[in-house]
């Protein structure tokens, strides 16, 4: 016997509107400027491009042979319904897109650089925090012996990536490391601060439907060098700073 299956109707693509070279002119300058009011984006080195009727969202960098190299982190189609909207996507898979959300350039430029979840790097209570500052520059924080972050000012709590870059000193570019752990939605905590605060061990958790942990930890640290690192340690390595940084200088410094 065969089981009839009814699977449900895939949702079709919404259609796509074509758009006059002045109004994708427009768009695009709306989402660059939108990128570079984000320090976040721009320390991660955010850009934007327009291909084939969409606009892209992507990461920059130089690789080993001075190359430049790019990662598209989402992309932006326009909508022949609602008129005038986007729709905003990540890819789930390669070639497998879903939508994360539809408005205007701005509010979806916007939605990216405030993500907290980690669909597009987690770093969103950071860049508020930078934005409301009315720059980079570093705020005056303040932590306690059970591992609380509290800005000195105001009192309000931090979030694990505005401690690191607030109180630590951390660049943007390696708090959103590993990128990886943040695609999947595990939340960082910091676990344990050396008593140089050279050292800081942060572990990133989520939980399934199940209520199953998933989790990994990554050492944000100084002890190789003068500049900060980030190092994902291996599972069983890493129970705390002194075991990571042992396991690392095996290993000449090569992370996980």
């Amino acid at each position: 016997m065969r089981w009839r299956r009814n699977w449900p109707e895939r949702k079709p693509r919404p259609a796509v509107k074509a758009l006059s070279k002045k109004r994708k002119d427009e768009i695009l300058s709306k989402l660059v400027g939108g990128i570079e009011s984000s320090p976040v984006l721009c320390s991660l080195n955010i850009g934007a491009r327009a291909l084939r009727g969409r606009f892209y969202i992507e990461q920059l960098w130089m690789n080993d042979s001075d190359e430049l190299e790019s990662a598209i982190i989402g992309r932006i189609t326009p909508l022949v319904t609602p008129r005038g909207r986007l729709l905003l996507e990540a890819e789930k898979s390669k070639g497998n897109w879903y939508e994360v959300k539809k408005g205007y350039a701005k509010t979806l430029i916007e939605h990216i650089a405030n993500d907290t979840k980690g669909t597009f790097h987690g770093l969103g209570t950071l860049n508020r925090s930078l934005c409301d500052a009315g720059g980079d520059q570093r705020l005056p924080v303040k932590m306690d012996e059970e591992l609380n972050f509290t800005y000195k000012n105001t009192g309000e709590k931090c979030s694990t990536q505005e401690a690191l870059y607030h109180f630590f000193d951390i660049p943007i570019n390696l708090i959103a490391e590993p990128s990886g752990w943040y695609i999947y939605h595990r939340k960082p905590v910091i676990a344990e601060v050396s008593h140089d605060r050279k050292s800081v061990l942060v572990r990133f958790t989520s939980r399934d439907r199940y209520g199953s942990d998933f989790g990994g930890t990554c050492l944000y640290s100084k002890a190789n060098g003068d500049k900060w690192d980030a190092y994902p340690i291996k599972p069983n390595q890493s129970r705390n700073i002194k075991t990571s940084i042992s396991w690392l200088e095996k290993r000449k410094w090569v992370s996980w």
